[in-house]
């Protein structure tokens, strides 16, 4: 299973918590990982991960020529979303890989992500390329949430060696070097949209069925703890993490159980050094602390280490281009509160 991320050194925690999941729950993996700033990159040279390989933006900015100037127009998240497709094609071209596996930065693996591959493996041909869906529900907010941000989303998305794959690979990675903002437009946003067209345009596309992988805060809420799940553990064990991994949920429309192999921590928002906005999108308490709570414990964990180090971290994040928009998301999203229960004292996962 050979993955690929990309993160620079104020994404460092979550991308060394990634990789410590992986390497929890299984050895058969390699995850490149290319640093956006020297900062990350000389940290994680440091750590000389068994299961890693350490790149820098420098070895895709001298390959594609108009990744220098596509990086002075957008904002280092769009210039992170533009990347994404150049990254797997540069695994693909340069090392001796079946396949390439992007990942976010901020996923987190609670089980071993073989049977997603297994499923690839049963469809064949037809999974050259793989795709996650969302899975919004029919509810009035994610139907909205569908048209602004699309059916898929850019977290776990596999590319092969096979001209097919590769051609469908060609086009994202030219449609996001044409247009890859913090924008939401009809066909278009970031680089996820772009997406939509593959299965229209291009054949081997498969859309991932196993409910195990994307699970996130948009559709966490069609889903239920089952009875049995391991979330007992007191997350300030030092490999606490270990408990959480047979973690299983139930869908709540037909009661299907199944295992959670990794989680998108998409949008936590700390306030401060003492509490967090997890953003969650739920009201289930014990849903949300099941998950939440070891992702927390580990990234406090690797903060810890990394403080050591000289790295802190910002609290305040962004992703548009735009100054106005820019400057809400750093300033005020972060104390959007859907519910009391997502805020959460560090304290408990110290």
């Amino acid at each position: 299973m050979n993955f690929c991320t990309l993160f620079d050194s104020y994404y460092l925690d979550k991308g060394l918590a990634l990789y410590r999941s992986l390497e929890r729950v299984s050895k058969e993996f390699h995850l490149y990982i290319f640093c956006f700033d020297e900062k990350s990159r000389q940290i994680l040279a440091d750590y000389a991960l068994p299961h890693a390989t350490i790149l820098s933006h420098e070895d895709i900015e001298s390959e594609e020529e108009k990744l220098p100037v596509l990086k002075k127009e957008r904002s280092k998240a769009e210039y992170c979303w533009t990347c994404t497709p150049v990254i797997i094609e540069y695994v693909l071209k340069h090392f001796p890989v079946e396949s390439c596996t992007y990942i976010d930065a901020d996923l987190y693996f609670f089980s071993d992500p073989r049977v997603l591959f297994d499923e690839i493996a049963e469809a064949g041909a037809g999974a050259d390329v793989v795709i996650t869906e969302h899975r919004f529900s029919q509810s009035l907010k994610d139907r909205r949430l569908l048209k602004r941000s699309g059916k898929y989303c850019v977290e776990f998305n596999y590319f092969c060696q096979s001209e097919n794959s590769k051609k469908v690979l060609t086009w994202w990675k030219e449609k996001c070097f044409e247009w890859c903002y913090h924008i939401y437009e009809a066909e278009r946003m970031g680089d996820q949209k772009y997406l939509e067209q593959f299965p229209k345009w291009f054949e081997g596309v498969h859309e991932l069925q196993h409910l195990g992988g994307g699970v996130a805060p948009w559709n966490l809420g069609q889903y239920r703890l089952a009875e049995g799940s391991d979330i007992q553990a007191d997350p300030l064990q030092k490999n606490a993490a270990q408990n959480f991994l047979d973690i299983r949920l139930v869908t709540k429309k037909d009661g299907m159980e199944f295992p959670l192999i990794f989680y998108h921590f998409q949008n936590i928002r700390y306030l401060g050094n003492d509490k967090v906005n997890i953003n969650s999108c739920i009201h289930d308490k014990a849903l949300k602390e099941a998950i939440y709570l070891p992702y927390l414990a580990e990234l406090e964990r690797v903060r810890s280490e990394l403080n050591q180090r000289g790295i802190t971290f910002e609290g305040k994040k962004s992703y548009a281009s735009n100054k106005w928009i820019a400057f809400a998301q750093r300033n005020i999203l972060q104390y959007k509160i859907r519910s009391l229960s997502d805020l959460i004292e560090l304290k408990r996962v110290r």
